[in-house]
């Protein structure tokens, strides 16, 4: 919504659209974890929703599960590989959360800033 409100038509926002979520999907941390995405690239990453949902899920569902598993060939507990691999961990997710409490909330504030404020009608 927030993309066709700062676009002059409906189309370009369809267009824009498939950068948005390629953009949304690569930096989740689903495909490239964060520890293996470079320094110029990780304020994307914070940047990006998926990213903090993809940690919420994993963190509050495995965050606290001691047990072994085998994991590239070497054995390791599950919270050992979440914040190895993801770089995710059980004491951030209040950040978490209070992060995508906030997220739709700004989002949402922007929308309705742009909606208002932005006119692309030629008199």
């Amino acid at each position: 919504m927030l993309l066709v409100a700062i676009t002059p038509s409906y189309p370009v926002a369809a267009v824009l659209q498939s950068t948005f979520y390629t953009v949304f999907i690569l930096f989740s941390g689903f495909m490239i974890p964060q520890p293996q995405i470079p320094e110029w690239w990780l304020w994307l990453y914070y940047l990006c929703p998926t990213s903090w949902t993809l940690n919420g899920l994993l963190t509050s569902q495995y965050g606290d599960i001691d047990t072994q598993i085998m994991v590239f060939g070497e054995a390791k507990t599950v919270v050992a590989f979440l914040s190895d691999y993801f770089g995710f961990r059980h004491d951030q997710l209040p950040i978490v959360a209070v992060v995508l409490i906030v997220y739709p909330i700004i989002l949402a504030f922007l929308f309705a800033f742009c909606i208002g404020k932005l006119q692309f009608q030629k008199r």
